[in-house]
C-alpha cells in the first residue's frame, strides 16, 4: 500500500517578478496575468519505519488563522507536526523552503521541532551567497539557531531507509532522495524532475542552472526507475502526483497514478 500522499499547497502564477500569486483554475484567466508560469506547490509526506518524512515545505502560506497550511494538510492524514522525524531539502528556493519556519505569536520558530532537516551543504552556502532572489535567508536563520540543521555532501544515507545524492541540474547543488520503507522504494526529484510531462517530453529548460544536466538527469531516473517500479513524487505536477510505471504490451512504460 502507498504510504506517500501530497500536501497540496495551491495553484500559482510566477511572472518575472518571481512572486507567487496564488491562482485557482476555476476561477480566474490566464489571459490576465500575460508573461507567467502556471504552478502547482505539493510538498509531500511519507510514512516510513523510522517514522513521518517530509519532502520540501512549500512556500510557507498561512490560513485564516496564521497556521501553515502544511499543518492543516499534516493533520488531515492524522498527525502532528511533531511526528516529523526528517525534512529533505531538494533545494532551498522560496517556493520550497517557506514552510521550513512558522510563526508563532509574531516570531518565527523552526515548524518541525523534532525532525533533521537535510540540506546538501554546497546548497546553504549558494543560498547566503547573494547569488538569487529565490533564497530568503531570514528563513535559513531559523533553522539554523534551531540546532536541527543537518549539512550532507554528495551522496550518502540518513538511516537504512532513506538515502541522497546530489544531482544539481535546477540549482548547482540541488539533490535528489530515495526512500525505501515496506515494500516501496520512492522516489523525490525535486526540481530536477517536477512534472510528469518532462519524462516523456524532455526538453532543456530556461529557469534551470544546467538544463542539459536536468534532461539527461530526467531520463537516467526513469530508465532506472521504471523497471525496478518506483514510486516518483512530482513537486510541481498539474496532474499524476504520486505515480508509477506501467508495463506497456510493446515493452515501454507509461506512468499512472500510484494506489
Amino acid at each position: 500500500m502507498v504510504q506517500a500522499y501530497s500536501l497540496y499547497e495551491g495553484s500559482f502564477s510566477v511572472d518575472k517578478s518571481r512572486k507567487f500569486v496564488p491562482f485557482d483554475p476555476a476561477l480566474d484567466d490566464p489571459k490576465d496575468r500575460p508573461g507567467s508560469m502556471f504552478i502547482h506547490v505539493h510538498p509531500f509526506l511519507i510514512k516510513t519505519e523510522s517514522g513521518i518524512v517530509i519532502c520540501d515545505t512549500g512556500l510557507g502560506h498561512t490560513d485564516e488563522h496564521a497556521v501553515l497550511k502544511l499543518y492543516n494538510n499534516i493533520r488531515k492524514l492524522g498527525y502532528e507536526p511533531d511526528d516529523v522525524k526528517y525534512v529533505l531539502m531538494s533545494h532551498l528556493h522560496k517556493d520550497h523552503a517557506g514552510g521550513m519556519v512558522s510563526m508563532e505569536s509574531g516570531s518565527p520558530r523552526i515548524a518541525f521541532p523534532e525532525a533533521e532537516y537535510i540540506v546538501q551543504r554546497g546548497e546553504w552556502e549558494d543560498a547566503y551567497s547573494g547569488i538569487s532572489s529565490s533564497y530568503r535567508t531570514e528563513i535559513f536563520d531559523v533553522v539554523q539557531r534551531s540546532g536541527n540543521l543537518v549539512l550532507v555532501e554528495g551522496e550518502g544515507r540518513i538511516n537504512n531507509e532513506i538515502s541522497y545524492a546530489h544531482s544539481g541540474g535546477h540549482t548547482a547543488n540541488h539533490q535528489v532522495f530515495h526512500i525505501q520503507t515496506g515494500a516501496e522504494h520512492y522516489f523525490f526529484g525535486g526540481d530536477v524532475l517536477p512534472e510528469p510531462e518532462e519524462i516523456f517530453h524532455n526538453y532543456v529548460a530556461k529557469y534551470d542552472f544546467d538544463g542539459r544536466r536536468s534532461k539527461e538527469l530526467r531520463q537516467a531516473y526513469w530508465a532506472e526507475g521504471a523497471p525496478q517500479g518506483w514510486i516518483f513524487l512530482f513537486y510541481h505536477s498539474k496532474t499524476i502526483t504520486v505515480g508509477r510505471s506501467q508495463l506497456r504490451p510493446d515493452g515501454s512504460y507509461k506512468l499512472v497514478e500510484a494506489r
